[in-house]
């Protein structure tokens, strides 16, 4: 097996090629979470994954609370499934608390603080429901706890990840923040190692083939942790070796008859992406400035084709619909350009706006 071939597979594993998820919730759910730093980009994320989910349908799932979005892992956001969200923050949460001291410190903000921080926010959210961010920032100011600077999106998160508060649907381009108890109605009740097992079977099976490594970083559990996770998940899991490199993915992949498109557009911070600590089998190393120039942790929208990541896109807003600008690492043949044109239909689609595709010379 060689690297182009983890590449086929890996897509094929997160259903950006057949067989597709069903629904965003099955998305999600397959994937175990979803990076979701960029909204609008994570929106997309889901939907390229299901044969013709729109912007609508992903922000129903969001609305009708099969999915949420909060901060379960490595200081990141990412939708999740609802039923899930309480195990995994229990799971995964306390090491990224624990490592949030200092900047609690830099910021004022001790146990103190956010204990009143809560109450007064529970006290709010009881009276209203749900409140976009600048509206929970007021609520805070008023009840003299300073949000400024970083110390409101600080106290956000770390609300939600103690599972008192989670994101609600989006309010135009505002977030907004709900109670964790009243948003989620229902959680699957895991212990220590049934979470373990179940986050390794969801990583390897929505991301495989990969690598312990690849795990312990898209999880940020301890080394000893993700390896009993990966044991107890060993029995339905498949264990691969390509150039003396262990990787694991599911045992029964599904298989599917339909047709698998060559070409896709993926928004900046997908999974493809970030859900791997090395990225060589989608992306040559020369290329990793391109898509994260100065390693400044902001991803940009790839193309991807056959597997590689082989340029980046950009879309602007017209009066008549929205325009993509391709831009490649390296020329492309006229067929090879012509394998994006559906991808951009599909884009169009999930919009409901017309869509043109540019290449860059």
């Amino acid at each position: 097996m060689t690297g182009a071939d983890v590449s086929s597979l890996r897509l094929r594993a997160q259903s950006i090629a057949p067989p597709h998820a069903a629904t965003p919730a099955g998305v999600v759910a397959r994937l175990g979470a979803v990076q979701a730093q960029d909204h609008p980009g994570a929106l997309w994320s889901i939907a390229l994954r299901t044969p013709s989910a729109t912007r609508a349908d992903v922000e129903r799932a969001i609305a009708e609370r099969t999915i949420v979005r909060t901060w379960p892992m490595r200081g990141t956001l990412h939708f999740v499934p609802a039923a899930d969200a309480r195990w995994m923050l229990e799971l995964l949460t306390p090491r990224i608390v624990r490592g949030s001291a200092g900047r609690h410190r830099w910021l004022e903000l001790d146990d103190d603080a956010f204990a009143r921080s809560r109450a007064i926010l529970e006290r709010a959210l009881e009276r209203h429901g749900i409140l976009t961010r600048a509206a929970l920032y007021a609520e805070l100011e008023r009840g003299g706890v300073s949000p400024a600077g970083q110390r409101g999106i600080a106290i956000a998160q770390r609300l939600c990840m103690d599972r008192h508060l989670v994101f609600g649907p989006h309010d135009e381009r505002q977030p907004t923040f709900a109670l964790f108890d009243e948003w989620i109605r229902h959680s699957t009740p895991l212990d220590r190692d049934d979470a373990l097992r179940t986050i390794a079977e969801r990583y390897f099976t929505g991301h495989g083939p990969a690598t312990l490594r690849d795990f312990v970083w898209w999880t940020q559990l301890t080394v000893k942790d993700a390896k009993l996770g990966l044991e107890m998940a060993r029995p339905s899991l498949e264990r691969i070796v390509v150039d003396d490199v262990e990787l694991y993915l599911a045992a029964d992949p599904p298989a599917s008859h339909e047709p698998t498109q060559r070409a896709h557009l993926l928004p900046g911070f997908d999974e493809l992406m970030l859900g791997y600590r090395d990225r060589a089998p989608a992306l040559a190393p020369e290329h990793a400035e391109r898509i994260c120039p100065g390693a400044n942790g902001m991803f940009l929208s790839t193309l991807v084709l056959d597997g590689r990541v082989v340029g980046t896109w950009r879309r602007s807003t017209r009066a008549n619909g929205v325009t993509i600008e391709a831009t490649p690492f390296a020329k492309l043949a006229a067929k090879q350009k012509r394998d994006f044109a559906a991808p951009a239909e599909r884009y169009a689609g999930y919009l409901g706006v017309p869509v043109a595709l540019s290449w860059a010379s």
